[in-house]
């Protein structure tokens, strides 16, 4: 059987721990003399991740070893985000978002709210999105989000529950370590698939 993209992360050991980064494109530049500075903001925005697995035994670790080793390195892609936050603070149970590329800006039409720090997932499968709420937004108007859209987006349904966004391997190398009782250390870094 081929193998198709994006793959769904394994789920059967969980996640010991992940570290979300989220990467602006900003120049700065300060002078040596007085200290002032001056910034510019380009639009490229990222997602970065470094994601530890619990220690586990052989069956375990082959599990995630084959999908690690299907990714390909760097070629194929998969769906993450953050597995302590699955479902939004706010009460918001769907929403409706419309906007263009490259704005942070987005019309939402919903009932409840969407807190600060909630996550939404636009599209899905090799199409789907990770967004980060950056302002509190209680019904509908203008919703605050992280990254920009990349693309225009018109009356899209956000997912807010188990929100994932498409990523890749950082490097087209993996390791894994095995001690002598026979247990697999595994750890792998991810960027967004832009």
């Amino acid at each position: 059987m081929a193998i198709s993209y994006p793959l769904t992360l394994p789920s059967h050991t969980g996640v010991r721990s992940i570290e979300l980064r989220a990467i602006n494109a900003v120049a700065y530049s300060a002078s040596p003399f007085t200290f002032a500075g001056q910034a510019h903001a380009y639009s490229g925005q990222m997602w970065l991740a470094d994601i530890t697995l619990p220690a586990m035994r052989i069956a375990d670790a082959e599990t995630w070893l084959g999908f690690l080793l299907s990714l390909k390195g760097q070629y194929g892609t998969f769906l993450l985000g953050n597995p302590t936050c699955t479902a939004p603070r706010g009460t918001a149970t769907s929403a409706t978002v419309s906007g263009s590329a490259g704005s942070g800006s987005v019309s939402v039409t919903m009932s409840g709210t969407l807190l600060a720090g909630d996550y939404i997932q636009l599209g899905s499968g090799s199409d789907a999105t990770l967004h980060k709420v950056i302002q509190d937004q209680s019904g509908s108007g203008t919703l605050e989000i992280w990254p920009s859209l990349r693309k225009a987006r018109t009356s899209v349904s956000a997912t807010l529950t188990n929100a994932k966004g498409l990523f890749r391997l950082s490097s087209n190398q993996q390791a894994w370590s095995v001690t002598e009782a026979s247990t697999y250390g595994i750890t792998f870094s991810a960027r967004e698939a832009i």
